[in-house]
């Protein structure tokens, strides 16, 4: 499905296109929503990556069989540091819409998911409460 994807960098136009029938064709796959967040992500689109992302988390909350409003999950509700691939994917989706709320300049939602993603992953393996706290001390400009 994602053939032509493969370029995004030496021939974008063909990858966004690519990648677009990608997601008309499986818009749950989440192969697929990874290569489109990542596509936005790199290019810096970051009002394009936020909604991947989103799709993604809801993805992989399928996968854990939680709640798929992010405000609604506790730590409780799934084993956040195993290292399993559907853990590891909430916490990175969770953590890439923060990142991408930083950039977009949404603070009140970078600042929500940013302290959601701290609760869920206590060792910060994803990032999410150094992200916060950079953001918080004002150094988002260098993030």
């Amino acid at each position: 499905m994602l053939a032509g994807a493969a370029s995004a960098r030496s021939r974008p136009y063909e990858s966004a296109e690519a990648i677009a029938r990608a997601l008309e064709a499986a818009p749950e796959d989440v192969e697929v929503r990874l290569a489109a967040y990542r596509f936005h992500f790199y290019g810096h689109d970051y009002t394009a990556a936020l909604p991947q992302a989103e799709a993604i988390l809801r993805l992989a909350a399928r996968r854990l069989n939680i709640a798929t409003d992010w405000q609604a999950v506790g730590a409780a509700d799934a084993d956040f540091t195993a290292h399993d691939f559907a853990p590891g994917l909430y916490l990175q989706a969770l953590v890439g819409i923060g990142y991408c709320a930083v950039r977009m300049g949404e603070a009140d939602l970078a600042r929500a998911v940013l302290t959601k993603a701290r609760a869920l992953d206590p060792t910060d393996r994803f990032g999410g409460a150094w992200l916060l706290d950079r953001f918080e001390a004002g150094e988002d400009a260098d993030l």
